[in-house]
């Protein structure tokens, strides 16, 4: 077996045993299984392509960690895809607590990283989008008793995406940026409190208005900062025929019998 497959196949099967777990213990429906096994094959596969990109033979200590991230994230969306469903809520002790252990360890991986030199653009990249779809998910579980205007947090990372697929100035790489780390983990924490649903609701809401405010604020000033550095338009060359001075105008045939005129361009 190649050693580029080993790790993600690893983490494939850590998390068929993890939805096992979870199906023995709170309950799992089918559109649960269907949904963890989907996330976990689908990330599996994109993690072998990326190594693959990446011209890395095996995943390093930072990524390993990330892994663990993503297989929470996996039974996390799996429960949240059996509620759904059923129209029920989800286990609240069990989806909080993996979402919480999930929100924790994203403080390690990149110590690790740092720590071990293994810090890679793949590593960051598989960091961010297990970030992002944790977000998306606890926003569609807590959408239906908060309102629709929530998943607004969910998707906006990829409306950004989808934007950069249209507009190639969107797609430079942005300088690092803390807040936007601060950003990112205070979306996952308001919506890993509205899910426990530990609060009241005006609180519950209020929280979600910030932190939605906080992600415009994030999303716009990165926007802007994209904006002030696209690269400029080529404007095309327009290009002037000249005649020597001296030269008188011929009829058309004898233009034909003459060398090439000069041009000038002017840009």
């Amino acid at each position: 077996m190649s050693t580029v497959r080993t790790g993600p196949q690893i983490g494939l099967i850590v998390q068929i045993v993890l939805l096992a777990g979870l199906a023995a213990t709170v309950g799992l429906g089918v559109a649960g299984w269907l949904a963890g096994l989907a996330y976990g094959a689908v990330t599996c596969l994109v993690l072998i392509r990326g190594l693959r990109r990446a011209g890395s033979a095996r995943l390093g200590p930072a990524d390993w960690v990330t892994m663990g991230r993503g297989l929470l994230v996996g039974g996390v969306t799996a429960l949240i895809a059996d509620a759904l469903t059923a129209g029920r809520p989800a286990p609240v002790v069990v989806l909080v607590a993996l979402t919480t252990v999930a929100l924790a360890l994203d403080a390690v991986d990149g110590k690790v990283a740092r720590r071990t030199r293994t810090v890679s653009a793949l590593g960051a990249r598989f960091d961010m989008e297990v970030d992002s779809f944790l977000v998306l998910m606890l926003s569609l579980y807590v959408a239906p008793s908060v309102g629709g205007w929530v998943l607004a947090i969910g998707v906006m990372r990829y409306a950004f995406l989808a934007a950069s697929w249209v507009l190639p100035w969107m797609d430079a790489q942005l300088p690092p940026r803390y807040w936007r780390k601060v950003v990112a983990a205070v979306q996952g924490i308001v919506l890993a409190v509205a899910a426990s649903q530990t609060l009241p609701g005006p609180l519950t809401t209020l929280l979600l208005v910030a932190a939605l405010g906080l992600l415009v604020e994030s999303f716009g000033r990165d926007v802007a900062w994209l904006w002030r550095h696209r690269a400029p338009r080529a404007v095309p060359a327009l290009v002037v025929a000249t005649v020597p001075l001296g030269v008188r105008r011929t009829d058309r045939a004898e233009e034909h019998d003459r060398p090439a005129v000069p041009v000038l361009s002017l840009r």
